[in-house]
């Protein structure tokens, strides 16, 4: 029989895993609103474009540079979030981009002219920007290495869910068209998001990076309710921080770290060069070309092709730390090869008097194959392996040049699809990303990691020790 002393202890440790459970659901929950805000400003513009167009007399030219402005202040953003998380940690990085969301928003629905409208959006993509750096890096830092991939793809979830939402609210509102309403309503949850970054705790690594040791410690007791299990992760963290150098210097001086910082920038384009974002951005305009003139229609499709991407995130949860990130990647790509190569096939004949009915229903078919493509892989799996190739002395440097890479590949695509489409076709528009798609199965094949199920200081320690690419994880 138990005396009293051990079930007291049973008791208080019972306790403790009950606190550190609601502790770990709270992360994820605060890192999920910035998700959530990332996609309604992603999705939103899709919607409001058509009637900001109207409204101000926009040209071609101009509409793409409402669009890319928006990846314009990303890239800025990330920067300048490298810098800021570095110093003053991952949570005041979180609350600066809940302030600029808020700030954002407002200046969109305010805004008088294109000047100003243009303006806000970039203040809205630094805000983006910095949503993008910190929360995946955050999760991965805060999470075991059981669950990094899906507390990252269930961050990345959060981001379709605010598509979603934003597509419905644009279809809601495409009735009156008031694109003010559609770009200001975001400042609600962005206020969220500020309450609730409040009550977060700073990342351990940063804390341990900066010398606080044994406030990491207790930070890794509050998420895990286990004294030897924060014990053993201090002393791995404490062991990865030996490297004298860190961030730049780091990076002129050690190849090894190099080859993660350009892995990160390689797969961040890799992710935008899918063209999946183009049927974000450009949704309504896509369906357009397929033969849908009413813009009620045009909304409407837009909306599946949000909800699958919601639906086909929950793939990416269950096989990322399950299957693991190259199978997720392999399919991905395959799939939204064939989607983008028979969307272009369709809007070919379409462009060549071919009105059929079938073949417009054919193409907004393969949009929503290519988004579910998108989703159960290169949309979640890539922030998940770019928070977890970083050594922790050049995480911020590291990140900051990946998610920098993502929001300049962003904004090249978005400020060109447009002209693409006046200049190539339709058809070889979406047939050029069928080819970068197919290049990327072999880059994943041959190049990628397989890092499920491993610490982040192992896979630093197989990178440093001079392990092929591809091997990092093993």
């Amino acid at each position: 029989m138990e005396n009293v002393a051990e079930q007291n202890y049973r008791m208080v440790l019972t306790e403790r895993e009950v606190k550190a459970a609601r502790m770990r659901k709270f992360v994820s929950f605060a890192a999920g609103m910035a998700g959530l805000l990332f996609g309604l400003d992603i999705g939103v513009i899709s919607g409001a474009l058509p009637f900001i167009t109207t409204s101000f007399a926009l040209t071609s030219q101009q509409q793409e540079w409402v669009v890319s402005a928006m990846m314009l202040g990303a890239a800025l953003g990330a920067i300048a979030t490298g810098m800021l998380s570095s110093r003053f940690g991952r949570k005041y990085s979180l609350l600066t981009g809940a302030g600029l969301f808020i700030l954002g928003s407002l200046g969109s629905a305010l805004a008088v002219s294109v000047s100003m409208l243009l303006v806000a959006r970039v203040i809205l993509g630094f805000a983006v920007g910095v949503a993008s750096y910190t929360a995946p890096l955050y999760l991965s830092e805060m999470a075991d290495k059981s669950v990094r991939g899906k507390l990252i793809a269930m961050y990345q979830l959060m981001v379709t869910v605010g598509i979603l939402i934003a597509f419905l609210s644009d279809t809601a509102l495409s009735f009156s068209g008031d694109w003010r309403l559609m770009l200001g309503i975001i400042c609600v949850p962005a206020v969220a998001l500020l309450l609730a970054v409040f009550g977060l705790p700073d990342s351990p690594r940063w804390l341990a990076s900066k010398g606080r040791f044994e406030d990491a410690k207790r930070v890794l007791t509050m998420l895990s309710g286990n004294d030897e299990k924060a014990a053993v992760q201090m002393k791995d963290i404490k062991e990865s921080l030996e490297v004298k150098q860190e961030g730049w210097g780091l990076f002129k001086a050690n190849k090894n770290v190099r080859r993660a910082v350009f892995l990160g920038m390689l797969l961040q384009a890799m992710q935008q060069f899918t063209g999946m974002n183009i049927i974000m951005y450009y949704a309504p305009k896509i369906f357009s070309l397929a033969g849908f003139t009413s813009t009620t229609d045009q909304m409407i499709a837009t909306v599946f092709d949000g909800l699958m991407f919601v639906l086909a995130t929950f793939i990416a949860m269950d096989m990322v730390d399950k299957a693991g990130r190259k199978p997720a990647l392999k399919i991905g790509f395959s799939v939204m090869a064939i989607g983008t190569f028979i969307l272009g096939a369709c809007l070919y004949f379409i462009d060549q008097g071919n009105a059929s009915t079938w073949i417009s229903y054919l193409a907004v078919a393969m949009t929503i194959v290519c988004i579910a493509g998108y989703a159960m892989s290169a949309a979640p799996v890539v922030w998940i392996l770019c928070s977890e190739i970083q050594p922790l002395k050049s995480r911020d440097f590291g990140t900051a040049c990946s998610t920098t890479t993502n929001w300049v590949s962003n904004m090249i695509i978005g400020a060109t699809f447009l002209t693409l489409l006046n200049t190539v076709g339709s058809a070889m528009t979406f047939w050029l990303y069928t080819i970068m798609n197919v290049i990327f199965i072999f880059l994943t094949i041959y190049l990628l990691p397989e890092t499920k199920n491993v610490s982040l200081e192992q896979i630093e320690k197989n990178l440093m020790a001079g392990k092929k690419l591809k091997d990092i994880g093993c």
